[in-house]
């Protein structure tokens, strides 16, 4: 197969589950064709370095792929900062991009299916990157297609073309209008209601998420994610330590066991689907009051402390 996306792989402080990403990645078809690259990030401080250092004897022993290039960072960037810049050089240089995360086990299919699905949707501008995930949902009876539309990106295990990547305002420079906008706030919350609670945390200051900037500049853009139907991607991430991690069931899932797949998709999101998709990410009252309590109490603290130094 000629012209494969090259793979972008992200890595920190977890050697277990590095390990397990990289040995799944490998058994892909496509694997031996593919350019993979492998960024790690250096340690926040001195108690991680052991567990980074792990990750990095991990790595520099890859083989399986057409060639492996590695990425190792000597000052901790953080994930946003390391996806963004990782992502925007590959992308600039390459035309488009697939990227992965060092807690995802991705099925023998993954690189056939993002490769197949981002050569044909390239000159298609109304798509906005190709999501290998998928939540486990309930589709209409009468639903056969095999993908489907939602305007909510995903960050495990995706890809996209440099025509979209290049296009993001990261700053989020519209904010202020945005915030004051019920009508948008409501529509930007329609693929869960997380949505406009994780951009307000992230201007606020609150958390450090290149996604929910993806997933806003997606929403501007007014552009859609393809999903498959059945998951080609699991993250083992959830029983192991993360930045942005989760306990929720809501996102187990079995892997695909077929392809290939039909991968026309409709052009209209399916409302039945999007109900579905959306009430996987939604907040309930309690998890809403307990993240916003806590958030706000780690602002507090943390003001406080610098205000006692200065």
């Amino acid at each position: 197969m000629e012209n494969l996306a090259p793979i972008l792989l992200f890595v920190y402080n977890r050697p277990d589950t590095t390990k397990k990403t990289i040995e799944a990645l490998i058994k892909n078809e496509l694997s031996k064709e593919s350019e993979l690259y492998i960024f790690s990030d250096a340690a926040k401080d001195t108690s991680q370095k052991k567990k980074v250092d792990e990750v990095r004897k991990i790595i520099h022993d890859v083989n399986g792929f057409k060639n492996v290039h590695l990425k190792i960072e000597e000052k901790n960037k953080g994930l946003a900062n390391s996806i963004i810049d990782g992502v925007t050089k590959v992308a600039e240089n390459q035309g488009k991009v697939i990227v992965l995360e060092d807690d995802l086990i991705t099925s023998p299919w993954f690189l056939r299916y993002m490769n197949d699905t981002l050569n044909l949707y390239e000159d298609n501008s109304k798509i906005w990157s190709i999501s290998g995930y998928s939540p486990a949902i309930n589709f209409p009876e009468d639903y056969n297609n095999d993908l489907y539309l939602t305007g909510r990106a995903c960050s495990w295990g995706w890809a996209t073309w440099n025509s979209r990547w290049k296009l993001i305002d990261w700053d989020i420079s519209n904010y202020s209008s945005f915030k004051k906008d019920k009508k948008q706030k409501k529509a930007f919350n329609r693929q869960g209601n997380d949505m406009s609670f994780m951009l307000r945390n992230q201007m606020k200051g609150y958390i450090d998420s290149w996604a929910i900037r993806w997933c806003y500049n997606q929403f501007l853009n007014n552009s859609l994610t393809i999903y498959p139907r059945y998951s080609y991607i699991e993250n083992i991430g959830f029983k192991n330590s993360s930045t942005h991690g989760s306990l929720s069931r809501n996102f187990e899932v079995t892997l695909a066991k077929r392809y290939p797949i039909d991968l026309i998709v409709d052009e209209m999101q399916n409302p039945s689907i999007i109900k579905e998709f959306s009430a996987k990410y939604n907040l309930t009252w309690i998890n809403y009051l307990g993240q916003l309590s806590r958030e706000i109490g780690i602002y507090k603290l943390v003001k406080s402390f610098v205000k006692k130094i200065s």
